[in-house]
C-alpha cells in the first residue's frame, strides 16, 4: 500500500523494516494465527507451570485485597514508577547485591526495550556542541532489538570477538580488548552496551570482561549500560556460579520483568544515578505519561519476602538450564558427527546460538526455507549490526529459542539438521521434512 503521506527521517527509521519486527511479526502469528508452526524463533519465555501458578496465586491475593485490583487498574502511578515498588526494589537489591542505592537510582519503564530506546537517544546522536556520539557494542553478535532504536543514522559502531573454539562442537565468543580500546579512542562513544547473559549466543561475559570494561567506562568519563534481562539477581536464567551482578555510579544496569514470565506486563528497571532516572522518567512522562502498574503490584510483595529468589534459583535456572542441556544433546543427534556446524557454549538466557560454518547460502536464505518446512528461528544477519567490515561469519548462525515442547523443539532440530545437509549436498529444499 502506497503511503500518502511523507514520513519524517526519524519516522521513516522506526516505521521501516526491522529485524525486531520480522521477529516480533513471526512470533505473534505462530503464537496465534499458525498453531502447526515450530516456534524456535522469538523470545517468549516459557510457560512454566510452577510460575504461572504463582501469578495465579498473586492475581488472587490481590483480587482478595479490599481496594488492590482497583488501584492497580484505575490508578496513574508517578511517571518513575510505583513509590511502594521502588522503595520494595531498592531495599531487595541491597540486602542481595550488597548495594547501596535508594529509589532515587531506580526508575520503571514499558519494558526493556523502552528503556533503551531512551538509553540509547538520551546518550548518543548529535550532541550541543555539533559533535556526534556512537553506542560501543565491544562484543557483537548482540541484541536485535538494538538495531533501529537510534533516531540518528549509524548510532552504533560494534567490535568483531575472538572465537574460540572448544571440544565437542561448541565454541565461545571473548571480548577483544584492543578493538575496544581503539573504539574509544575515537573520542565519539557516548555508551559501552552489552547483553549479560548476551542475546542471541548465551553468552556470560566473564567477571573479568564485565571489570575490564567498566575500568575502560569509567576512564573514558562514559557509562556501561548493562542490559540484564536474563541476569542475577532475577530473572537468573544464569548457569554459571561465579557471575556476579554489578553496579557502580557509572553503571546503568536494566531489569526485567519478561523473563520471570511476566512479559505482557511490559515492565522494564533502570539502576542508575539519579540524573539517569531522573531522565527516565521524564520520557516516560512525554511518550506514555505513565507505565503499567499491573507488573509491579504482583511481583512486589515478592521482593520484601525474598520469594523472587526462591523462584529465579529452584525455577527459572532450573527449567532453562536443562532446556539449554536437551537442545544440544537433540542438536548432536540431528547432525551427527557431519563437520562444519558447533553451538555457542550456553551459559544463560534460553537460547542457542548455532553456526554453520562454510554454509553456501546466507542463514536470511535458510530462515526462509525453514519456514516453509514450519520451522521458525532467527537467521543471524540482524544480530551484527555497527560492524565496518562484511565479516562472514554473521551469514552462518541461527538464533534458536529452545524452551518450547520438547518433542516440538526436538522435531525442530532434526528437520533443520535435514535441511543443512540437503543445502549443502544439492542446495535444494527435501521434499517432507525428517523427524
Amino acid at each position: 500500500m502506497t503511503n500518502p503521506w511523507q514520513f519524517s527521517l526519524a519516522g521513516a527509521r522506526l516505521a521501516g523494516r526491522s529485524g525486531i519486527l520480522e521477529l516480533m511479526d513471526d512470533l505473534g502469528r505462530a503464537l496465534t494465527t499458525d498453531p502447526g508452526m515450530r516456534m524456535l524463533g522469538g523470545g517468549n519465555p516459557a510457560h512454566i507451570p510452577a510460575a504461572d501458578a504463582l501469578w495465579r496465586r498473586r492475581m488472587g491475593e490481590l483480587m482478595a485485597d479490599s481496594d488492590a485490583l482497583e488501584r492497580m487498574l484505575g490508578n496513574y502511578d508517578p511517571p518513575r514508577g510505583n513509590p511502594p515498588f521502588l522503595k520494595s526494589l531498592a531495599g531487595f537489591l541491597n540486602r542481595t547485591c550488597g548495594w547501596d542505592i535508594t529509589p532515587a537510582h531506580l526508575a520503571i519503564t514499558a519494558g526493556g526495550q523502552s528503556a533503551f530506546f531512551y538509553l540509547f537517544n538520551l546518550l548518543a546522536g548529535p550532541m550541543p556542541d555539533g559533535g556526534s556520539r556512537r553506542i560501543l557494542l565491544p562484543l557483537v553478535p548482540e541484541y536485535i532489538g538494538y538495531a533501529n532504536q537510534g533516531l540518528s543514522p549509524d548510532l552504533f559502531v560494534a567490535c568483531q570477538p575472538e572465537i574460540e573454539i572448544l571440544p565437542d562442537h561448541e565454541f565461545k565468543y571473548r571480548v577483544h580488548f584492543p578493538s575496544v580500546e581503539a573504539a574509544l579512542a575515537t573520542g565519539n562513544i557516548g555508551a559501552i552496551c552489552v547483553s549479560r547473559p548476551t542475546n542471541p549466543t548465551g553468552n556470560v561475559l566473564t567477571n573479568a570482561e564485565i571489570t575490564r570494561l567498566s575500568e575502560l567506562a569509567k576512564a573514558a568519563g562514559i557509562p556501561l549500560i548493562i542490559d540484564n534481562a536474563y541476569g542475577l539477581p532475577f530473572p537468573g536464567a544464569v548457569f554459571l556460579d561465579d557471575a556476579t551482578p554489578v553496579f557502580d555510579d557509572h553503571i546503568i544496569l536494566t531489569l526485567s520483568l519478561s523473563k520471570l514470565g511476566l512479559p505482557g506486563t511490559r515492565t522494564g528497571i533502570v539502576v542508575a544515578r539519579p540524573e539517569i532516572t531522573e531522565a527516565m522518567a521524564a520520557m516516560t512522562s512525554v511518550v506514555g505519561l505513565a507505565n503499567t502498574n499491573t507488573g509491579q503490584q504482583l511481583v512486589q510483595p515478592l521482593l520484601e519476602s525474598g520469594e523472587i529468589i526462591s523462584l529465579a534459583r529452584e525455577v527459572i535456572r532450573p527449567f532453562y538450564e536443562n532446556r539449554a542441556r536437551e537442545a544440544g544433546q537433540w542438536m548432536r543427534e540431528a547432525f551427527g558427527d557431519d563437520s562444519g556446524w558447533s553451538l555457542h557454549r550456553c551459559e544463560g538466557s534460553f537460547f542457542r546460538w548455532l553456526r554453520l560454518t562454510g554454509l553456501p547460502i546466507p542463514t536470511r536464505e535458510l530462515y526462509q526455507r525453514l519456514k516453509a518446512r514450519q520451522v521458525l528461528v532467527v537467521p543471524g544477519e540482524n544480530f551484527f549490526f555497527g560492524l565496518d567490515a562484511d565479516w562472514p561469519h554473521r551469514t552462518e548462525c541461527l538464533r534458536l529459542n529452545c524452551s518450547g515442547n520438547p518433542e516440538t523443539v526436538r522435531e525442530a532440530l532434526h528437520i533443520i539438521a535435514d535441511e543443512v545437509r540437503n543445502i549443502r549436498l544439492h542446495g535444494t529444499i527435501s521434499a517432507a521434512p525428517a523427524v
